[in-house]
């Protein structure tokens, strides 16, 4: 059990290099299958994402954009 509990603060302490090396793990397998240029797309795509869902204002924009191009039978 005294394992466990230093394994977590292991981990408390190093939570930003952990990050990190684990987005660079996975960057480099994506580059290294999918390749550069779709991994990049992937990525701006989830950035645009993450921003979008994040901003109140621009989710209820989008909404409404939706709500005009969709016809009521989505609704």
């Amino acid at each position: 059990m005294d394992n466990l509990h230093g394994f977590f603060n292991f981990v408390k302490q190093h939570k930003g290099a952990i990050i990190g090396v684990s987005l660079g793990l996975l960057v480099g397998i994506l580059i290294l299958s999918i390749g550069f240029f779709a991994t990049l797309f992937l990525a701006l795509c989830a950035g645009v994402g993450a921003f979008f869902g994040t901003k109140n204002r621009f989710r209820k924009k989008f909404l409404e954009i939706l709500d005009k191009i969709l016809p009521d039978i989505f609704k």
